[in-house]
């Protein structure tokens, strides 16, 4: 299987929403910004409008992303393309941002059940399956896709993430035997993606991000601002940082001498 995301080299700075510090999340401004400043990795979101088109958005609701109101699953496209958002333009369709950025690895979230079939008919209608990595927090989503797309990479969901990091805190051969529970590259699992810390418990320790790789599995972390922690973070090896703020740390990443 061709990996999209790497393990144990150099690690990649992916774009939280296109850069939502830097640039209106989840904007075409923001994707063409971060295209121009030399990004690849982009992390974004999905939800479906009411007559199944998938749109870029995190929130469900416009309120707080548009000049609208209401669930986005409540409008169709038509009524959700007159809207703007903070940049002065209307929400995207995955389709075409795929289309518009075929440069770019995305890292699109299904944030509802009903998103996937939609997503699923983007990824195929763009043929961009080599450049799309599918999370979630749930896992019916994942398994969805991961039975209609064979081959496109998927993230870890949550109950797989909580086993890694049960795994993590067993001794060696106990742990790692456990492991067989975790989907991993041979289901088109390739990367955790994972807060530093989840309600108190530390999810991101050596020995985590150790495990994942001798599984071939990469680990990225969200949704890492702070300076001081992204050193932590790369000190311990981890394969990516999803960031709001992802200018300043590539420059932290080439402060250590790795070249991106």
């Amino acid at each position: 299987m061709n990996r999209l995301y790497p393990y144990g080299e150099a690690p990649l700075v992916m774009a939280h929403r296109g850069g939502g510090n830097e640039q209106p999340e989840n904007s075409i401004v923001a994707f063409e910004a971060m295209r121009a400043q030399g990004f690849t990795y982009m992390e974004t979101d999905a939800h479906v409008t009411s007559d199944g088109v998938a749109v870029i958005s995190h929130d469900p609701m416009l309120d707080r992303i548009t000049d609208g109101s209401g669930l986005i699953s409540h409008h169709t496209w038509r009524e959700i393309s007159q809207l703007r958002d903070e940049s002065g333009n209307r929400l995207v369709r995955v389709d075409e941002l795929l289309d518009n950025f075929p440069e770019l690895v995305f890292n699109i979230d299904a944030k509802v059940d009903d998103v996937v079939d939609p997503l699923i008919e983007a990824i195929n209608r763009t043929r961009s399956g080599d450049r799309v990595c599918v999370a979630s927090f749930n896992e019916k989503r994942l398994r969805r896709v991961r039975k209609r797309l064979p081959g496109v990479a998927t993230a870890l969901g949550v109950s797989a993430i909580a086993r890694m990091v049960g795994c993590a805190r067993l001794p060696g051969a106990v742990g790692s035997g456990l492991m067989r529970s975790v989907p991993g590259p041979r289901k088109n699992a390739e990367v955790a993606q994972v807060p530093e810390v989840s309600h108190h418990v530390t999810v991101v320790t050596e020995r985590f991000v150790n495990l994942a790789h001798h599984h071939g599995i990469a680990v990225h972390v969200w949704t890492i601002n702070d300076i001081d922690t992204v050193n932590v973070l790369l000190d311990m090896g981890v394969d990516g940082i999803i960031t709001d703020e992802p200018t300043a740390v590539r420059d932290v990443i080439r402060s250590r001498g790795v070249s991106l």
